[in-house]
């Protein structure tokens, strides 16, 4: 009997056993999405070196993201409008954004004579290293400064030089 009561208690928690962990159970999860704002970019104003006359030796147009212009060499700036390029970013009030500048440097040409200068060092304010939060008005202001490298007069004749640059505000 003893036996008989052994087994019989065995197959119980056996079946006992196996109903638990065929037990189910059904929950309810919650799913959320959000979309946010754009993120939109618009250039308020281009970068210029202003007027400036690079004599014998030729040298460099320094322009900070703060529009202040300086030389080396025997660049002599001669006035005329200069200024820092200047970009309105919006998007999402509150959210990270990065800043990439050009990773190289850009060529600006003179279409009346092909002469070419090189625009280098590129610098923002804020700066790429830093974490920029778009403000609570949803609207985020950006300055870029560069450096402009002259050559001569014989290598840069008079004209106007042009040319584009690329730059690319990301969320985070």
């Amino acid at each position: 009997m003893k036996k008989f009561t052994h087994c019989l208690i065995t197959i119980v928690l056996f079946f006992a056993l196996t109903a638990c962990l065929q037990a189910q159970v059904t929950v309810v999860g919650h799913i959320t999405a959000e979309v946010v704002s754009a993120l939109t970019a618009t250039e308020t104003s281009p970068l210029s070196f202003g007027q400036f006359s690079p004599e014998t030796a030729g040298g460099q147009i320094i322009l900070t993201p703060q529009g202040i212009r300086s030389s080396t060499g025997t660049v002599n700036i001669i006035g005329g409008m200069h200024n820092q390029g200047s970009f309105f970013v919006t998007g999402e009030p509150e959210a990270l954004i990065s800043i990439q500048l050009p990773s190289g440097s850009t060529t600006l040409t003179n279409s009346a004579n092909s002469g070419t200068m090189t625009v280098t060092s590129w610098v923002s304010d804020p700066s790429p290293q830093s974490n920029v939060t778009i403000p609570s008005s949803g609207a985020q202001s950006v300055n870029i400064g560069a450096t402009l490298i002259v050559g001569t007069i014989l290598n840069n004749p008079v004209g106007l030089y042009a040319g584009t640059y690329n730059i690319t505000f990301n969320y985070n």
